[in-house]
């Protein structure tokens, strides 16, 4: 049987003015029996930075004051949200969604130490939906692609670039090359590459034309039925590559986020080598209900001690909150749902 136990609140808003409004979606790594926790802070202008406190035993044990990442050039001159963390031969990546006010895009800045970090700058080129769309129609994917390119032409005018969220890296390269995944609607994929700077406008347009070879989730489950997104880095396990995502159903009263899982091919990360058909968790507290967004829980940071896995997430899009579970229970429940 899986358990998972509610670990409650650990970390909400203060007074420091670019965290009054919410905290929330928090990259975790840990370090010497310390948790470094980086999440999205939202002021009351609705501008999002990234925060950084240290927690210990479930408990913030140091947190500053002011934003460590924080707008700086146009294409995130409205916020830049929602990171994710990895530690990869001596350098930390820092992944986040840099939001110009109508286009959203993938960031990176890195580090050595976890308190200094350097920008990098943008990922994924501004590729417009007008030609992805285009390109999705050409390329095998199922339809739904092509709906969210033309949706978000109709909402966000025709210069509105391809929105691409939800990116981290794999902690191990895999035969020598780095595994980039990421998210364009409604799916998640992966592009393996040898260096950042193999990532030109030309590559990424190659890629998107083929992009079917490289889906690792479409949307497949009822509770996933609006697309899914990933989550918190992969977490290596004797039996694969432990992926801990987010799945968005459309229901009758509005969407429900929802926490997901699921087991990747250890040598080939593409494949799925089973899936929960069921949400690992879903917003059931009313810390979980009521916020800036209802019906929400969005896990992005993962932290292993031992055989405990703690997930981090937003709760509402207002607070960070955590779960544990037995690993190798979560496990086991997947193995029963081989793909």
């Amino acid at each position: 049987m899986m358990l998972i136990e509610d670990l409650g609140v650990i970390l909400s808003t203060t007074d420091n003015e670019f965290e009054k409004r919410a905290v929330l979606n928090p990259a975790c790594i840990a370090e010497g029996g310390i948790t470094h926790m980086f999440y999205r802070a939202i002021d009351q202008n609705n501008i999002s930075t990234i925060g950084r406190c240290q927690i210990k035993n479930n408990k913030v044990i140091l947190r500053d004051n002011r934003p460590l990442i924080f707008p700086e050039h146009n294409f995130e001159r409205c916020g830049v949200e929602d990171p994710r963390i990895v530690y990869l031969e001596g350098i930390y990546y820092l992944f986040y969604t840099a939001y110009d006010g109508r286009d959203a895009s993938a960031a990176y800045a890195v580090s050595s130490d976890l308190r200094n970090f350097e920008k990098r700058g943008l990922i994924f080129p501004a590729i417009l939906y007008k030609d992805a769309g285009k390109i999705f129609k050409k390329a095998g994917l199922p339809e739904k692609y092509e709906w969210y390119a033309k949706r978000y032409e109709k909402e966000k005018g025709q210069e509105v670039s391809l929105w691409e969220k939800d990116v981290f890296l794999l902690p191990e390269k895999i035969e020598g090359n780095f595994f980039l995944i990421h998210r364009i609607m409604p799916g998640i994929q992966a592009i393996s590459f040898r260096n950042f700077s193999d990532l030109t406008e030309k590559s990424w347009k190659d890629y998107l034309a083929n992009m079917a070879k490289f889906v690792i989730l479409n949307p497949k489950y009822k509770f996933e039925n609006r697309r899914v997104g990933g989550g918190s880095p992969p977490i290596k396990t004797k039996h694969g590559w432990l992926l801990i995502f987010h799945a968005i159903e459309e229901t009758s009263s509005g969407k429900i986020y929802h926490a997901a899982a699921t087991l990747l091919d250890l040598k080939n990360p593409l494949h799925v080598i089973a899936r929960l058909p069921f949400p690992l968790f879903s917003p059931k507290e009313r810390d979980e209900k009521e916020g800036l967004v209802r019906n929400v829980v969005f896990p992005t940071g993962c932290v292993l001690e031992k055989n405990n896995l703690f997930i981090y997430y937003g709760a509402a899009d207002s607070r960070i909150k955590a779960k544990k579970i037995n690993i190798i229970e979560l496990i086991n429940e997947l193995l029963k749902y081989k793909i």
